[in-house]
Parts: C-alpha cells; structure tokens; sequence
C-alpha cells in the first residue's frame, strides 16, 4: 500500500510544493521526478483552464508506487498554494533557467532522504516539462538522473508546435484561412520582440494565447520557450531515454514530431523511442479513432473522472524503469 504525503521547500525567497508517494516497505527505492506541461498546470497535470481533477501524474504516481517506485510531483511555483506570494518575487523574471531550478529542488529534495536511492532517480517530464528535464540533466547537476522518460516532447520548436496545432483547428473553422495569417502576423511581430497586436477578428482563446506569452508574468520565458528545441538536447543525452508520443496526441504528432526526435536518436542504443496506439497527450486512454478527434475538444477530456492511463504506455514505462535499475545494480555488482 502506498502513501502519500503533502511536502514543501524553499527556493530563495519561494516556496514549492509537491506530494510525494512512497511504495509499502522501507527503501530505499528507485525514484521519479516528474515535471508538468504548459501553462498553469499543476502537480497533477490538472489545470484551471480545462475541467475535472482526474490528473495523469496523480494516476502515474499510483502506478509507479506499485512498481516500487517513490515520486514526487510539484506544483509550478506560479500555480501552486504560494501562486500569489511567490509571483510577486517573480514577476518579470521567470525564465527557462528558473523552471530547472524547481526541478533541481525536486531531485535535491528525493536524494537527500535516506529512503530514497539518489543514484537510481529518474526524470520525467510532459510536453513542455520534458524540456526542463533536459535543460536540468545537461547543467552538471550534483544529483544526475539515472534515466529520462520524455512524455509527448516536442520534436519541433515550441513555436512551430503551437502553429501546427492552430492550423489543425483552422482547418475546421470558416475563414480559417484568413485567421491563420491574422495569427501569423501576430506571431511574427512577438518574435520580433514587439507588441503582438493580434488581430480583433481572432478567437478569444487565440488572443488569450497570445496575450499570456506577452504577460510580464510570463517574460522572458515565453520568448525563450517559443524558440526551445527537444532535438538538439537529446542529441547531448548519455543516460538512458524512453520517449513516448501516443498516436492519439493531437498537440504533439507521432509522425511531424517523433521523425525528428528519431533521427537524433540514431545509432543511439540508449535511447528508445514508443509511439503507443491509444495514448493521448497526457497519456491517457483514447478509444476514438484518430480521425474522428476533433482538436479543440481533445483537451476537454484529459482530466474527466473514470479517464484511465493508456495500459499500454505504462506497462512500457514501467519495464523499462525496471529495466534501467536491474542493469546498474547488475553493473555495480560486477
């Protein structure tokens, strides 16, 4: 049986805070340190922006447990209990840099339990959290990851991903056409470094979009994510890597993204790549046929009650965690 408790730590000025899960027994076990996507998201992978609490991390860190693996998941410091305090330090300066810095307090914080291996801790990260997880392994960190799992990476610049993903629901709309360039210019005017001005014709979920890249909250991440790549830091990888993209993901494409993230990863025999049939962004199961998913309403349906994690997706998350543990105490016992 499993437990799970509430944990926080400082970070300057800051507060995180997390949960953190531990399998029956006493340890020290295997660990996971998991990291969100976009956005206001929280430790759960649940946003305020989308309906239901059914969370995947939450479900993940279940699965995990019973694996005999620990995890920790943690709140964003702009989206968690200390959202409002922490912001008012941050404010103009959030940046790429300071979302590896609260990963950074998730690994220290596992490694220095003595119920805890910090020689076997793993990363993983989804969508936009898969990019800290890397950014984190490539800095010289004093607690390196055995091992990283990249849930739904992006395998084009963010930006471009964004763009794709808008021109899919364009494409189902009247005047789409029109629409897209009015997005364009927008877009091209914010990485410019000036005022976006997006157009009134715009949907208001495209102008929100736009307006939260340029929200001084958000900046200088924002521009800095716009550009961010997963293929060239997985080229610098040395540990091994899971990369996952579910067929069924309407934000990431299995094939527009994975062909990229696959040919960085040739003649790599240390990096895997899984595209599960069912999965969808979050790694939940999707029984729809890929062509009958409407893009806008995908998200809807990511934390809705009874939505389960693909079996298939953790089945292979889960062996290959295995794995990576039995072939380093294999090693070690040489």
């Amino acid at each position: 049986m499993h437990r799970s408790t509430e944990v926080q730590w400082t970070l300057g000025p800051t507060i995180v805070d997390g949960t953190l899960v531990m399998p029956g027994g006493t340890g020290p076990f295997p660990a996971v340190v998991m990291a969100a996507g976009s956005g206001p998201t929280d430790r759960d992978w649940t946003s305020p922006l989308l309906p239901g609490t059914n969370g995947s991390a939450s479900l993940i860190a279940a699965e995990l447990a019973q694996a005999g693996f620990a995890s920790l998941r943690y709140d964003k410091r702009v989206t968690g209990p200390h959202a409002v305090e922490n912001l008012r330090v941050l404010m103009g300066s959030l940046s790429m840099q300071s979302h590896v810095d609260e990963y950074a307090g998730a690994v220290d914080f596992l490694a220095a339990r003595a119920d805890i291996r910090a020689d076997q801790i793993f990363g993983l990260g989804n969508s936009e959290g898969t990019l800290h997880v890397l950014h984190y392994q490539l800095g010289n960190p004093e607690v390196p990851l055995a091992g990283i799992i990249l849930a739904a990476p992006p395998g084009r610049p963010v930006g471009v991903v964004a763009r794709s993903q808008l021109a899919a629901q364009a494409a189902t709309v009247p005047n789409g056409a029109a629409l897209l360039a009015f997005y364009d210019a927008a877009a091209a005017r914010f990485e410019a470094g000036e005022a976006a001005n997006p157009d009134p014709a715009l949907p208001d979920e495209v102008k929100n979009l736009i307006a939260a890249l340029e929200s001084p909250a958000n900046l200088p991440f924002s521009r800095e994510l716009w550009n961010a790549d997963t293929v060239p830091l997985l080229a610098e990888m040395t540990v091994p890597v899971l990369i996952i993209i579910g067929k069924k993901d309407l934000q990431v494409d299995w094939r527009a993204d994975g062909e990229p993230l696959m040919m960085a990863s040739r003649g790599k025999p240390h990096i895997t790549i899984v595209f599960p049939p069912n999965a969808n962004h979050v790694l939940k199961y999707e029984p729809q046929d890929r062509s009958a998913l409407v893009p806008g309403e995908v998200v809807v349906h990511y934390n809705a009650d009874g939505v389960p994690l693909d079996s298939e997706t953790m089945d292979t998350i889960r062996d290959w965690l295995s794995h990576c543990v039995a072939s380093k105490d294999a090693r070690d016992g040489e």
